[in-house]
């Protein structure tokens, strides 16, 4: 089997080959930490976290860094809103995204190893503008220090636009120290109410586009196997970040593969903060099983637009229902996890997550007809391998189905179901058929199996 991924910088699907065959690098753009991310920033570390693990199996080791924005205008925007320091802010909600991303399954094998935070690595940065000032690739200016685009004649490769589209879409500040337009802010000057650091250039912080590429090199090198982030980054972003990597580098490749995932759409319309049309993960997470939202999030193949709706988060739950189900029913039966190469085939196709989905679906199709033991073992190790591949189906059948309740509450309903077992047993239909009611009542649905009534929550 051989990886192969769709590299937005070729526009080609190639072959993943890493520089180190024992160790790959990945680096993937992490949040800006002033707020609750929403359920379209959780689609990278979901997704980009079981290519993650399958490099883990593939290679026995990957070096994968995930960064923190944690010094950004919109941070000290907060800030000074709430009167308080920014590490106040930036603490508070790195805490909550990492809880968050746990929640949805980012952990273990499908988590970064490192996390860097911009704020440990201003050195670095300052270390590289003065690097690229010196190579003639940036210069300084009323305390800012902007990057020469015209200095870079690969600009543009990565998100294929001409200079002019790039100067229309680009989010640039038309200063009159900028020699060109299109030149962006390595650094930037503080006053006395903004957080700042010394540099060559003045008390300042960092631009945002210098963050990652310092970061990436300190902790992958200077050249780093896949860099991956959502579509709306390629430009102006990781378009900057290539340009000054390169030029800091001498020229030295930045990412030899670049993978975007789509964004989330809420009723067809982009998810976006500013335009308020967002759906917390942190209010998701409380609101519906956390794992349903990461089977959503892989449901679409991730260079794919994803329509985010409850619709989809309930159709989500009623399958893992069914997957869970067959499980439970294949609770006498011991098996250990076991990918089965058609789902290894799925992922290995640039990393197709719905045929993975597909074939974990005609796995348990499969189960529920089964009827030799070694059949029904063998099936079972393929599920739960298929559902590792993808971080799914690791709960214990029982922990999902009893998903938000008390115990007291599982033993009250399980002894109901047991009267109801028995009064059928005895012919007593009519007790029977009102424990079906008062339970239905409740949101609890009975399903009667071969291998006796099973229950779940609506």
């Amino acid at each position: 089997m051989s990886l192969r991924l769709y590299n937005s910088l070729t526009r080609q699907v190639e072959a993943f080959a890493p520089l180190d065959p024992a160790c790959p690098t990945m680096y993937l753009c992490g949040p800006t930490v002033y707020n609750y991310v929403h359920i379209g920033n959780a689609r990278g570390p979901v997704v980009f976290g079981v290519l993650a693990a399958l490099l883990r199996r593939r290679h026995g080791a990957l070096r994968y860094a995930r960064n923190i924005t944690d010094v950004d205008d919109k941070i000290n925007a907060a800030a000074r809103e709430q009167g308080v320091p920014i590490a106040t802010i930036t603490d508070r909600f790195a805490a909550a995204y990492r809880e968050d991303m746990a929640a949805l399954g980012v952990e273990g094998a499908y988590a970064p190893d490192l996390e860097p935070a911009a704020t440990a690595h201003i050195a670095q940065m300052i270390e590289m503008i003065q690097r690229l000032v010196e190579a003639g690739h940036a210069y300084a200016a009323e305390g800012h220090v902007l990057f020469a685009v015209d200095t870079f004649p690969g600009y543009g490769r990565l998100s294929r636009r001409d200079p002019d589209d790039m100067l229309a879409g680009a989010r640039v500040e038309v200063a009159p120290y900028k020699r060109n337009p299109g030149d962006f802010v390595l650094w930037k000057p503080s006053d006395e109410t903004l957080p700042g650091w010394d540099s060559p250039w003045g008390r300042g912080r960092p631009g945002w586009h210098i963050e990652c590429s310092a970061m990436a090199a300190t902790h992958l090198g200077e050249t780093i196997d896949i860099h991956a982030g959502g579509v709306d980054l390629q430009f102006p972003h990781h378009e900057n970040e290539v340009a000054q990597s390169e030029c800091a580098h001498g020229g030295r490749v930045f990412a030899r593969t670049w993978l975007h995932n789509g964004m989330l759409t809420l009723s067809g319309a982009k998810m976006s903060k500013s335009v308020g049309n967002i759906e917390k993960v942190h209010d998701l997470v409380r609101q519906h099983p956390p794992e349903a939202l990461r089977y959503a999030l892989l449901s679409a193949h991730y260079r794919q637009p994803l329509d985010w709706s409850d619709g989809l988060i309930e159709q989500s739950v009623r399958t893992l229902d069914r997957l869970y189900g067959t499980l439970r029913d294949l609770a006498d039966v011991e098996a250990t996890a076991a990918i089965p190469a058609g789902v290894d085939l799925a992922l290995d196709d640039d990393l197709n997550t719905p045929a993975a989905l597909a074939e974990l679906a005609r796995i348990a199709a499969e189960a529920r007809k089964a009827q030799g033991q070694a059949d029904r073992a063998r099936l079972k190790a393929e599920l739960l391998g298929a559902g590792l591949a993808l971080g799914l189906l690791q709960q214990d059948p029982q922990a999902w189905f009893a998903r938000g309740a008390s115990g007291e509450d599982d033993a009250r309903i399980q002894a109901l179901v047991d009267e109801r077992a028995a009064a059928k047993k005895s012919r007593d239909f009519a007790r029977a058929d009102a424990i079906r009611d008062q339970l239905a009542a409740e949101g609890i649905l009975l399903e009667d199996t071969p291998q006796g009534a099973r229950w779940k929550r609506a």
